[in-house]
C-alpha cells in the first residue's frame, strides 16, 4: 500500500524532474512532442504490466474490473490530451507558460462539475476567476516577450502563438471531461489505480502506428545531437543548461558522455514521467477531479520555479503577476475545499446532532 507521503514524492519528484528533461529536449528540438509522448507511453506500459499479470502466469493479463470499452475510451482521451499538450511546443509556447496555461484546468474542471450537477462556494468561484485572470496576464506577457502583440491588428505575427493557446485550451477541455469520467469509473467499479495506469497506456500504443514515419524522423534528429560534456568544477551543461548541482552531474556523467544528449534526455523524461503519472493516478483513485487539479497546480508552481531558475527564462513584471495570480488562486481554492468547507460541514453536523439529541430529551 502506497501512503500519502509516497504519493506526494511521486508527483512532486517525478513531475518536477520530468520538466527538467522536457525543457532540455525542447531547447534542442522543439518539434519532438510526438516522440516524447510515445516514449512515455511505452515506458509506462512496460512498467505497469506486472501489476496486471495473472497469478502464476507472467504472459497473461488478469480480467479487468472495468469493461474494456470504457478503458479504450479513457485511453483515447488520454492519448489525445498528451498529444495536444506536447504538440503545443511547436507553436512558440515556452515551458513556463505551458505550465501556467495548463493550470487553467481548474476552470474547465469546475465547468464540467457544474454541468454534472455539482455546486461550488463563492470563494471557490472567486478563486477560479482569479485563475482565469492570471492565465490571461501570463499569455499576454509571454506574447510580449517574443515581440508580439495580442491585438487583432497583428494577427499574422501572432498566428502561431494563438494556435498554441487554442491547442492547450482544447487539451484542458478534454482533460476536464476525462477527469470526471475517470472519477465516475473509480466510483462505479472500485478499480485499482494500477489498472487505469496500464490500460490507459497500452490501448494508446496502436494509435501511434499512423505516425510511425514522424516518430522515426524525430528520433533521428535527437540521435544526431552531440553527447553532453561536463564542466565538473562548475557543473555546467555545455550550451544547454544553467548551473545545476554536482550530484546531478555525477549521475549523468557516465551516460551523458557516451550517448546523444537528445536520447539521454528522452530516456530521463520517459522514466520520470512514469513516476509522475503513477502518483497522479494514485491520487485520482482517492480524490475528486477538482482536488487532483488543485494539487497538480501546486506541483506546477514548483516546476515553474525550477524551469525559470535552471534555464534562465526572462521574467517580466506581467509574468510574475500572472503566475502569482494563477498559483495564489490554487492555494485559495485548496484552503476553501480542503479546510474551510470540511470544517463548516463538521460544525453543522455537530450542531444538527446536538439539536436532534435535545429534541429527543424534550419528547
Amino acid at each position: 500500500m502506497i501512503g500519502p507521503l509516497s504519493t506526494v514524492l511521486l508527483i512532486f519528484g517525478g513531475c518536477c524532474s520530468n520538466v527538467f528533461a522536457l525543457e532540455a529536449i525542447i531547447k534542442s528540438e522543439p518539434s519532438s512532442g510526438l516522440l516524447i509522448t510515445f516514449f512515455q507511453f511505452v515506458f509506462t506500459t512496460v512498467a505497469s504490466y506486472p501489476t496486471q499479470c495473472s497469478p502464476g502466469s507472467p504472459y497473461t493479463v488478469r480480467r479487468p474490473t472495468v469493461p474494456l470499452r470504457r478503458w479504450v475510451l479513457i485511453a483515447a482521451l488520454f492519448f489525445g490530451i498528451n498529444m495536444l499538450n506536447n504538440w503545443a511546443f511547436a507553436f512558440s509556447i515556452s515551458v513556463p507558460v505551458h505550465i501556467i496555461l495548463r493550470s487553467f484546468g481548474s476552470v474547465t474542471t469546475m465547468i464540467m462539475g457544474v454541468i454534472r450537477g455539482k455546486t461550488y462556494s463563492a470563494l471557490q468561484v472567486l478563486s477560479v476567476m482569479i485563475l482565469t485572470a492570471g492565465v490571461l496576464v501570463s499569455a499576454w506577457a509571454d506574447s510580449e516577450s517574443k515581440g508580439k502583440s495580442l491585438s487583432l491588428e497583428n494577427s499574422t505575427s501572432t498566428s502561431d502563438f494563438s494556435t498554441g493557446l487554442a491547442i492547450l485550451l482544447l487539451a484542458q477541455l478534454m482533460s476536464a471531461w476525462s477527469g470526471a469520467y475517470v472519477e465516475d469509473t473509480y466510483a462505479m467499479y472500485k478499480a485499482s489505480w494500477t489498472e487505469n495506469l496500464f490500460y490507459s497506456h497500452v490501448f494508446s500504443l496502436p494509435m501511434f502506428l499512423p505516425l510511425s514515419q514522424t516518430l522515426r524522423t524525430q528520433y533521428a534528429r535527437l540521435a544526431a545531437t552531440p553527447p553532453l560534456r561536463f564542466d565538473r568544477k562548475g557543473a555546467i551543461f555545455e550550451q544547454q543548461l544553467g548551473a545545476v548541482p554536482d550530484l546531478l552531474v555525477d549521475a549523468f556523467s557516465i551516460l551523458g558522455e557516451s550517448m546523444p544528449r537528445g536520447i539521454l534526455f528522452l530516456l530521463v523524461n520517459a522514466t520520470t514521467q512514469l513516476a509522475c503519472i503513477s502518483g497522479v493516478n494514485l491520487l485520482s483513485s482517492k480524490s475528486s477531479a477538482v482536488t487532483v487539479t488543485i494539487i497538480l497546480n501546486i506541483r506546477k508552481l514548483v516546476s515553474f520555479i525550477f524551469s525559470t531558475i535552471l534555464f534562465g527564462h526572462p521574467m517580466s513584471v506581467k509574468m510574475i503577476v500572472g503566475s502569482a495570480l494563477v498559483f495564489g488562486s490554487g492555494a485559495l481554492y485548496g484552503y476553501e475545499t480542503s479546510w474551510r468547507l470540511p470544517a463548516q460541514r463538521r460544525k453543522d453536523r455537530m450542531a444538527s446532532e446536538a439539536e436532534s439529541g435535545s429534541t429527543k430529551k424534550t419528547t
